[in-house]
């Protein structure tokens, strides 16, 4: 036993509460990936992290911002931090500002990571340089839920060069396009204001998507898969 626990790590154990919630969760209808952009509800997320090692470090942090009908809709965001049994380090710390209070005396993992399924529901997610924050998102909720989260992204990293090829040599990251649309942010590196920030690049992208008929999370995804073959190819 003690063999299978160390190859399959151990089952979190819910309070039959946090378990409802959960049951609650996965008994959601799937996600409607061709409904309008104009129609429909997403989510931006981004996230603070102990570091960039996606095999070692931890989550600390989740910022999240809903665009409903196209439109975002700030009263309709979230930000939690995430219980830390090991506070991250000063460096780390000096990057997004959660101290190490903050860390302990956070939310903890399970009631953290149901609070983020609730407040998502089914609505497909869209960050910029999706394997990181997918990375981290997922093992948080195998860890913390025992879930192993299949979930539709979207990655505006990917996104944004298909739709400005004329701009991809030269804009790679967040701030790169940030800087090209006028976008401002509050507090760069707090999961929150980079979630926002990320919102704000999905709509000014609008006006060529459209010219691109991607008018649904279905297209997008279309776009961003066709984008990597074109960076594979390259």
């Amino acid at each position: 036993m003690k063999r299978f626990l160390s190859l399959f790590g151990h089952k979190p154990e819910l309070t039959q509460a946090q378990a409802a919630r959960l049951a609650a969760w996965k008994a959601m209808p799937p996600p409607k990936l061709d409904t309008d952009f104009a129609a429909s509800r997403y989510v931006v997320v981004d996230v603070e992290t102990s570091g960039l090692n996606l095999a070692r470090d931890r989550l600390i942090a989740i910022g999240a911002v809903a665009v409903s009908d196209g439109e975002i809709h700030l009263a309709d965001s979230m930000e939690i931090v995430v219980q830390q049994q090991r506070v991250s380090d000063h460096d780390n710390i000096l990057i997004h500002g959660i101290g190490g209070t903050a860390q302990a005396e956070g939310v903890p993992p399970a009631e953290a990571m149901l609070t983020f399924l609730e407040y998502l529901g089914r609505s497909p997610l869209i960050a910029f340089h999706v394997t990181f924050d997918k990375t981290m998102i997922d093992r948080a909720l195998k860890a913390g839920l025992g879930l192993a989260f299949k979930h539709p992204w979207s990655d505006l990293a990917y996104v944004a060069p298909a739709l400005y090829p004329e701009l991809a040599s030269s804009k790679h990251s967040l701030d790169d396009w940030m800087g090209r649309f006028g976008i401002s942010n509050y507090a760069r590196h707090s999961a929150l204001a980079d979630a926002l920030s990320t919102a704000e690049l999905m709509l000014a992208l609008r006006e060529r998507m459209r010219a691109r008929h991607v008018g649904n999370f279905r297209n997008l995804v279309h776009l961003e898969k066709a984008q990597r073959m074109t960076n594979w190819a390259g």
